[in-house]
């Protein structure tokens, strides 16, 4: 016998009455890129939410009602994932809980194409629509998803351009001598009580400060005055964010100390990329004081400690190695009677035994001075600096033609790449989702404009190479003298950018040296004293 199917006694299925349109639970996702008004009663977020809710009202009869559940980021950007009402937006629409999600603008829900297509994605596993309030369209319709598409393409070059004006913008401020926002530095607070904010000193960090510098001075490297501000228990600079949570306040190690020390901030300046500009703000460390502890860290080198490791002058770190047995050969010295002899051994010799290298220990000064003599006789020796010139040309006309003929491919490329953006957008159909290849196309033809910018500046810099014998040997009479002003570390950098490698054959009791074309343009360019 058959059953008869359970009707319900409304005359409807699962609970809805014959003729009545589905009920679509509608979610309102509102967000705002900044903390800025938040707190006051009626703010950005609460008008998203009153356009949705009033556009939802309009659809009452096609069974559209609003979920009390509120979906609001305020303070969070739109080209992050990383939001916790749009997080808990996505669990709700997993679990099954949303029909439909509402929002404001396009970009309020995300100003990535990227992360706009997984949203997309999640939405469409559950069967969620997704409506513009101030757009009209929704993607219940094939349309409406080609539109959005396309008007989330035009959403992400908008916020590439705010992007470019903010950076001008900074730019402007900067060479105005305004502080243009960030952390402050050890020494100043933020005072935004005017038109726009500005840095005041501090009266307590600043007599840190100077007291910091100070230090410097007297113990001469970075290490020690880490050790004393450890022992001092001196961090460095502390804040509390709007939201009242503290940051900062790390102690001070030999890299944040070297980025304090040489920060023209703290005497009056403001940096922009690689201009110094006159500050608004006042300094807290006298120029001359700055200057001297810049002075001192250029005689200790980046790192901001004393030459210890190379204060015996071990110019060939790093350069020399053995022919024989193609190991290098390491730097080594002893002191006897109140001296010190400097020697160069091989490591291989070192680590498996004299017999297994036949190389010596050599003179550490008279293999160094060998080597200096080769640039000195690139001035004297004519048919030599010839044959240097003549390898230095080459060598640059190779690369040069290699990057030519990248750069004719580049721009080939970019010529295809933006016919093919072209197309895509003119030929882009109702049923086809053309964000992925969107996103993808503008992708390439970003990394090829700029692979292009440093393809075209290389050259550039190799047509300013360019050396005649002339120069050359004009340049060549003056290396003593600039030779001889160069600390151990700075010539042991010169002869790093001279020489590829430098080669000891001790079978044949030679030296071997080879020229490092870029080198050789930068030495005849009277650049050694800038390098180094």
């Amino acid at each position: 016998m058959k059953q008869r199917a359970p009707t319900n006694p409304t005359g409807g299925v699962n609970g809805t009455v014959a003729g009545e349109k589905r009920r679509i639970r509608c979610a309102i996702y509102t967000r705002k890129s900044s903390e800025e008004g938040l707190d006051q009663e009626y703010n950005s977020l609460d008008a998203q939410r009153d356009a949705g809710e009033a556009y939802v009202a309009s659809q009452k009869n096609e069974g559209w009602v609003c979920l009390p559940d509120r979906y609001d980021d305020g303070g969070f950007s739109g080209g992050s994932m990383e939001r916790p009402s749009l997080e808990q937006l996505l669990r709700d629409i997993e679990a099954g809980k949303i029909d439909c999600v509402v929002v404001y603008k396009v970009d309020r829900l995300s100003r990535s194409l990227l992360d706009f297509a997984r949203i997309m994605e999640a939405f469409d596993r559950k069967g969620v629509s997704f409506v513009s309030v101030t757009q009209q369209f929704n993607t219940t319709s094939s349309m409406g998803r080609l539109t959005l598409n396309i008007l989330l393409s035009f959403a992400q070059f908008e916020r590439e351009i705010i992007g470019e004006r903010i950076r001008d913008k900074v730019a402007a401020q900067k060479r105005r001598g305004k502080w243009a926002g960030g952390v402050p530095v050890l020494g100043y607070d933020v005072d935004r009580s005017g038109g726009s904010p500005r840095l005041v000193i501090n009266a307590k960090e600043a007599a840190r400060v100077r007291e910091i510098f100070q230090m410097y001075l007297d113990k001469g490297s970075l290490q020690p005055v880490v050790t004393e501000l450890t022992r001092r228990g001196w961090p460095n600079k502390r804040r509390i964010t709007r939201k009242g949570a503290a940051k900062g306040g790390r102690p001070f190690d030999r890299a944040t100390l070297y980025a304090f020390l040489t920060n023209p901030i703290l005497i009056g300046k403001i940096v922009h990329k690689d201009q110094v500009y006159d500050g608004e703000h006042e300094a807290i460390v006298e120029s001359t004081v700055f200057e001297r502890v810049q002075s001192q860290m250029r005689e200790n080198g980046r790192t901001g400690g004393k030459e210890v490791r190379n204060k015996y002058g071990a110019l060939l770190r790093g350069l020399l190695r053995c022919k024989v047995c193609d190991s290098a050969m390491t730097h080594s010295f002893y002191g006897k009677d109140g001296r010190f002899y400097r020697y160069y051994r091989c490591v291989k010799a070192i680590k498996s035994g004299s017999d297994t290298c036949p190389a010596r220990t050599l003179p550490g000064a008279e293999i160094e001075r060998i080597v200096v003599n080769e640039i000195r006789s690139l001035g004297e020796d004519r048919d030599l600096l010839d044959r240097v010139l003549a390898e230095t040309r080459t060598c640059l006309d190779q690369e040069s033609a290699s990057l030519q003929r990248e750069r004719d491919e580049l721009k080939a490329s970019l010529k295809r790449l933006e016919r093919d953006l072209q197309s895509l957008v003119a030929d882009a159909s109702p049923a086809t989702d053309v964000t992925a290849k969107l996103a993808n196309a503008h992708g390439r033809i970003t990394n090829s404009r700029q692979r292009l910018g440093e393809v075209e500046a290389r050259l550039a810099e190799m047509d300013a190479t360019a050396i005649s014998r002339d120069e050359a040997r004009k340049a060549l009479k003056e290396f003593d003298g600039v030779w001889a002003n160069l600390s151990p570390r700075e010539q042991a950098r010169v002869l790093k950018l001279i020489f590829t490698t430098v080669e000891y054959d001790a079978d044949a009791a030679t030296v071997a040296v080879t020229f490092r074309p870029t080198g050789i343009a930068a030495l005849c360019r009277g650049k050694l004293q800038e390098v180094a």
